[in-house]
């Protein structure tokens, strides 16, 4: 029985897994994701949106948020928290252009509470803080210049990434049409998105079709990569579906695909975990929108619709076996995956600075600290970039490790661009190797599922690590893939670092270890609950044993296992929990 036909119980393959959740009713109720959203863009009487409302304007790429540093003080007021929305756009592949900056840097200045914009570990931005009155307006001035937000949350495939090298150009744009390719497949087709935001005429018909998601959508969100080894700056374990690319003479010849990763976990629930993503195989170029389409559908049709915490491609794959999970997909694609070709993972972050590309172009990739653009006192970071894209002439290029490339510029052009971003606080030849490799999400005050911060901890704690790493003589490119999230979602990719600090209650982490360089393994709990200060202290003990006893070119994350300290996570649940 296909779960994208709903009954009161779902069955799979023969297994019974249990009522519905209330999810899926709401899906099916919605009249393919309009709702009455409409209804509630018009009500003056609160700033937020209602009822079913609240999850469907996630499928439309919105968060309802508020700030969460003035809730108790608007309460005792009497009055409703500062509702506001976040949005995300769908910027495949990350790239952005000089005209398409300037649009949405005016729009943040002009319309969000905090006049920022945010670069995330999706690739693409987000607005945060804009009042209903406003929200028809962002998504209309959007559209104006080419970009939307379908479907950057909710349960369809999100915001497609691709590894951002603008080095090996012509390899990365083969990479990049593929990207686009692939999220064009598996978009929506309900026209609710052109009815609501952009007065797009009303479709009276029952008849629209979704052919890849279904009426239902998918059971839970999925995410989707497109990579160049040797660079894994998207982290292809954090993924539902992932295409390696694989290259031959500098063409693109296909690719290896991987399926089934993801980090989000739930606090004290050993059903939920971190998984990597297995190995299917290769494909050629030609079959790959037909395997992405076949497992879209087959986690659609097998995926759990009763239980949203084992809602996820990775758990479809150990509930079914990741054997039969790919037979399926052989089988809806009309191929069978050849063995994988040779690849290998090295690095994953980005390349701050310069670097030289083909045709004599050069990039410059500008280290923004937690992907926050916005004026500081003495940085006016958010003024700069909409400087260089007054005057530049090739394209922008957000990366999923929170940073931006100005990519493209003629020789001509480098220290007038470098010029401008040195005097804005985008260059400093003083940002540590180690503060590069940090990560944090965005956590307090808007996030509403954030149990402690993380991108406000984050550069303090940074600047203490940094301090540790010099007490014990270690040199600067010897740093550690650190990362903070606020919850256990995973937004921040805390669990596939070498030290993760998963947030538990205000002021205290989870501390995880044994993550490595690559991002292809995954880090276990070394101490639960803890302090910054008694994190602090447990980082100190063991980078001075990493500094004693290390063996040559060893990173932080292997040496933890090597000598004992973790245990290496190889199978996800078994290991994660033992």
């Amino acid at each position: 029985m296909s779960a994208n036909q709903p009954t009161a119980n779902q069955q799979v393959l023969g297994e019974e897994l249990g009522p519905l959740s209330d999810n899926e009713r709401l899906k099916r109720e919605s009249h393919l994701l309009r709702g009455t959203i409409d209804q509630d863009l018009n009500d003056a009487m609160t700033g937020g949106f209602t009822a079913d409302n609240f999850q469907l304007i996630r499928f439309h790429g919105m968060y309802q948020q508020d700030d969460r540093d003035i809730r108790n003080e608007r309460a005792k007021q009497k009055l409703e928290p500062l509702h506001n929305v976040m949005l995300r756009a769908r910027m495949p592949g990350g790239i952005i252009t000089p005209t398409q900056w300037l649009a949405i840097d005016k729009f943040a200045s002009e319309h969000s509470l905090y006049g920022s914009i945010r670069l995330t570990t999706r690739q693409t931005f987000q607005f945060h803080g804009v009042l209903k009155p406003n929200i028809k307006l962002m998504h209309q001035t959007l559209n104006s210049i080419g970009i939307d937000s379908i479907a950057t949350a909710g349960d369809v495939n999100r915001n497609v990434l691709c590894t951002t090298n603008p080095v090996e150009s012509e390899l990365h744009q083969e990479a990049y049409e593929w990207a686009k390719k692939i999220s064009e497949h598996l978009l929506p087709k309900t026209k609710a998105y052109a009815e609501i935001w952009l007065d797009g005429e009303k479709v009276e018909s029952t008849e629209e079709d979704e052919p890849i998601l279904g009426k239902t959508y998918l059971p839970r969100k999925f995410k989707t990569t497109v990579v160049i080894p040797p660079q894994n700056d998207v982290d292809v374990h954090a993924n539902d579906l992932n295409f390696v690319a694989i290259a031959k003479d500098g063409k693109l010849v296909g690719f290896n695909v991987l399926v089934g990763g993801g980090l989000a976990m739930t606090h004290g629930d050993t059903s939920t975990y971190p998984r990597r993503a297995d190995d299917f195989g290769f494909i050629p170029l030609n079959k790959t929108l037909d395997v992405a389409a076949a497992v879209v559908t087959t986690q659609r049709d097998w995926g759990n619709r009763s239980n949203r915490k084992n809602a996820k491609t990775k758990y479809t794959l150990d509930r079914v076996g990741s054997d039969v999970f790919k037979a399926e997909v052989e089988k809806r694609a009309g191929i069978q995956f050849e063995a994988s070709r040779p690849y290998e993972f090295t690095e994953r972050g980005d390349r701050i600075g310069w670097v030289e590309g083909i045709e004599g172009n050069h990039h410059l990739a500008l280290f923004i600290e937690n992907g926050r653009l916005l004026d500081f006192p003495g940085k006016p970071l958010k003024t700069g970039v909409a400087e260089i894209a007054k005057i530049h002439k090739g394209d922008f290029r957000m990366t999923a490790n929170q940073n931006l490339i100005v990519a493209g510029v003629p020789k001509s052009q480098k220290a007038t661009i470098e010029k401008i971003a040195r005097e804005h606080g985008l260059m400093d030849d003083g940002i540590s190797e180690q503060r590069k490799n940090s990560m944090a999400c965005v956590a307090f005050p808007t996030c509403p599922l954030a149990m402690a911060e993380a991108e406000r901890f984050l550069p303090q704690f940074v600047t203490d690590v940094e301090g540790i790493l010099e007490k014990h003589g270690l040199p600067e490119q010897d740093n550690i893939i650190l990362r903070v999230t606020g919850c256990p979602n995973g937004c921040g990719r805390a669990m596939l670092a070498e030290i993760g600090l998963v947030g538990k209650a205000p002021g205290r982490y989870n501390l995880h270890l044994g993550g490595n360089r690559a991002g292809t393994r995954v880090p276990k709990m070394y101490k639960e609950n803890i302090t910054e200060n008694q994190i602090l202290e447990e980082i100190d003990a063991l980078v001075a044993l990493w500094a004693k006893e290390r063996q040559v070119d060893e990173g932080f994350g292997d040496f933890t296992i090597r000598a004992g300290i973790i245990n290496e996570v190889k199978v996800s649940k078994r290991d994660f929990y033992a």
